[in-house]
């Protein structure tokens, strides 16, 4: 109605008609920034203690509200508080549910001092805060599991690949650390982010500060941040900490597809060293005898979504002025979205993990396939004394011998050794097993069985530090 504030809207009284069907549509935000209800109460609470503390609303009141956003909370937790029809955003929905409680003297009062542009940075980013916490924990579940997996598969060998093609012998254990340390980067990149994150834009107002009187600071310490913002122009527009959040999440989600695609091809039939377990698989509709990699297939395809929640948001921010725009309503989606995703991979990525089956027959049998020793031989002649290039060449030449006969390494005679060079002695055959191999890879991050040990020592301690 012209001259009052539209229902469930903080805005109205200029306007002669309320908005267009087409408009509230458009505008509307309900649907998704209604779990975003917890963090507006904190700070209605903080807010209306600090109008109580400047004598803007009486004793009595900050009680009243007080006692009323706690039943509201509590509403919210049971599920039975939904916002209106009428509802514009969660903003709107909560001050209309609050008049409806307590009266618009109390409920009218506490909108002095700030804007929906200050209060929506600083619950976006209370948010972001909660579910960093969260993913942190998830992560650390997920690596402690590989980490517990490389423990168990102990000194097996297993073929490391480069191109994805058969390359040189590995131990397991080596290969499932190799996937747990990027998990520890991004472990970090929460705690990096989490300390970038940690300033308040609470009392910017609508751009330009609040101007009333009231403490930002006391604001921003009863919700857990260490300092507020600078600058108003920048705390109530600025979507950087977003875009950065939603960067953590992709590569947690790329990392995580990585090792996805690894189980997705070394569980298939022309591989079987990984064996899915039958509760972290599907079956076909079709065919009976199907077992299918589901969460690592899914993993896969979500960090692609991810990708896009970034990549979006990024072309929604690159043009836009100071200060707020209605154009930043756009993060809320991917951020939920992505945090939404994780929330649902990281638990099942993680049992499917700790219940993978080793095919350590397998791994060992092809662990030397394709000429995988063919370095070692080179090393070895390295180590008599012959240039690495010359010993690149005699060792490519006993490769072509080979598979022109259709022959390993290890079965080329003595006599046809020494044709190719004099320095292809019998004694280079102690070289020639995968064990042998993965023993001279003990310089440090290498794979030989005590460097492997050290290494996962180095995990655990680390994963100690970020719990």
């Amino acid at each position: 109605m012209a001259g009052e504030t539209n229902d469930g809207a903080l805005w109205g009284a200029r306007f002669r008609q309320g908005p267009s069907p087409a408009m509230q549509a458009l505008s509307q935000s309900t649907h998704f920034d209604w779990r975003l209800v917890p963090y507006d109460l904190a700070a209605t609470l903080a807010h209306a203690r600090e109008l109580g503390d400047k004598g803007f609303l009486s004793a009595g009141d900050v009680e009243l509200v007080s006692a009323a956003l706690s039943e509201i909370g509590r509403d919210y937790e049971a599920g039975t508080l939904v916002p209106a029809e009428s509802d514009e955003d969660v903003h709107g929905a909560l001050e209309r549910i609050l008049i409806d409680r307590i009266g618009v003297e109390a409920g009218g009062a506490l909108r002095a001092g700030r804007s929906r542009n200050d209060q929506i940075a600083t619950f976006v980013k209370l948010y972001m805060r909660d579910s960093a916490k969260h993913l942190k924990s998830l992560l650390l579940d997920t690596a402690d599991t590989l980490l517990s997996r490389a423990g168990e598969a102990g000194d097996a060998v297993m073929p490391g690949r480069t191109h994805y093609q058969l390359a040189q012998p590995v131990l397991l254990a080596h290969y499932l650390l190799a996937h747990a340390w990027p998990l520890v980067r991004d472990i970090t990149r929460l705690d990096d982010f989490l300390a970038r994150n940690d300033v308040s834009p609470y009392g910017g107002g609508a751009l330009a500060g609040g101007g009333i009187g009231l403490d930002a600071a006391a604001i921003s310490k009863a919700l857990g941040f260490s300092a507020v913002s600078q600058n108003s122009l920048d705390g109530t527009s600025a979507r950087d900490g977003v875009a950065e959040f939603l960067y953590v999440c992709a590569q947690i989600g790329v990392d995580l597809s990585r090792l996805a695609e690894d189980i997705i091809i070394l569980s298939s039939g022309e591989c079987g060293y990984f064996l899915l377990d039958d509760a972290y698989s599907t079956g076909s509709s079709m065919m009976p005898q199907k077992k299918n990699p589901d969460i690592a297939e899914l993993t896969r395809g979500k960090s692609g979504r991810m990708i896009g929640n970034l990549t979006g948001l990024m072309a929604t921010l690159k043009a836009l002025p100071l200060a707020y725009n209605r154009d930043l309503q756009e993060d809320k989606e991917p951020l939920f979205d992505s945090v939404d995703s994780l929330t649902l991979i990281l638990p099942a990525f993680t049992g499917l993990l700790a219940t993978l089956g080793f095919n350590l027959e397998a791994m060992a049998k092809n662990a030397t396939t394709g000429f995988a020793l063919a370095t070692d031989i080179a090393d070895v002649l390295v180590q008599k004394g012959m240039p690495f290039r010359t010993a690149h060449e005699v060792v490519g030449k006993l490769v072509a011998l080979c598979e022109e006969r259709g022959l390993d390494l290890a079965e080329v005679s003595d006599e046809d050794l020494a044709a190719i060079s004099p320095q292809l002695t019998p004694d280079i055959r102690q070289v020639m097993s995968a064990e042998a191999s993965v023993a001279r890879k003990a310089g440090i991050g290498g794979t030989a069985p005590d460097r492997v040990s050290e290494q996962a020592k180095a995990l655990q301690e680390a994963l100690e530090a970020l719990r």
